[in-house]
C-alpha cells in the first residue's frame, strides 16, 4: 500500500505520560485494560515490563515513560495498558504500551495537525507523527509503528534461544 496524504478527519486516542499529551491512531489501538499483574521477563530491556495473558495470548508490555526517557512512575488508579498493532516486517505484533492514564478518544481533522517540529526536548522526533491542535493544547501524535525499531521489536517477540 502506498502511503497518501490523509483528507479525512481521524480519530486519536489520547494518553498522559507525565504532563505530556500524547495520542494514537485509534486504528492501531484494539483495546484498552486496567493496569494488571505483569510477568517479569528476564533480560529484557529496562523499558520492557514483562508480559500480560491477555485471554490466552502472551503480550509484551512496554512502559512507554521508559522507552521515551522519562523517569519511572508509580502505578496509579489511572495506570492503563494500550493494545495496540505494530506493523514489523509485514507482521503485525500485538503489544501493550503502559500509560500514565488514557484521556478520550479525538476527531482531529488534518488541518489540526501540524508537521512534527523540532521542539528541542528529549524527545527523536522520527517517531512524532505530527503535533496535533486541540483548544490550547498540543498533543504529540505518535506513529506507533515507528516507535519501536526492528530490533526493539525482534528482542521484545522473539523466542529466548535455549541453545546453549
Amino acid at each position: 500500500m502506498a502511503t497518501e496524504t490523509t483528507t479525512e478527519t481521524t480519530q486519536f486516542l489520547t494518553f498522559k505520560l507525565e504532563e505530556e499529551l500524547f495520542a494514537l491512531d485509534i486504528g492501531k489501538v484494539r483495546e484498552v485494560l486496567d493496569f494488571t499483574t505483569i510477568t517479569k521477563v528476564p533480560q529484557t530491556p529496562d523499558y520492557m515490563r514483562g508480559v500480560i495473558n491477555l485471554r490466552g495470548s502472551v503480550v509484551p508490555v512496554v512502559d512507554m515513560r521508559l522507552k521515551f526517557g522519562l523517569a519511572g512512575a508509580e502505578k496509579t488508579v489511572n495506570t492503563c495498558i494500550i493494545i495496540v498493532e505494530v506493523a514489523l516486517d509485514g507482521e503485525t505484533v500485538v503489544m501493550g504500551a503502559m500509560a500514565d492514564a488514557v484521556q478520550e478518544v479525538l476527531d482531529l481533522p488534518p488541518d489540526h495537525i501540524e508537521p512534527a517540529p523540532r521542539i528541542g526536548t528529549k524527545l527523536d522526533t522520527d517517531f512524532i507523527r505530527g503535533m496535533g491542535k486541540h483548544g490550547e493544547e498540543f498533543i504529540i501524535i505518535l506513529d506507533i509503528d515507528k516507535v519501536f525499531s526492528s530490533d526493539d521489536l525482534a528482542r521484545l517477540t522473539e523466542p529466548e534461544d535455549r541453545a546453549a
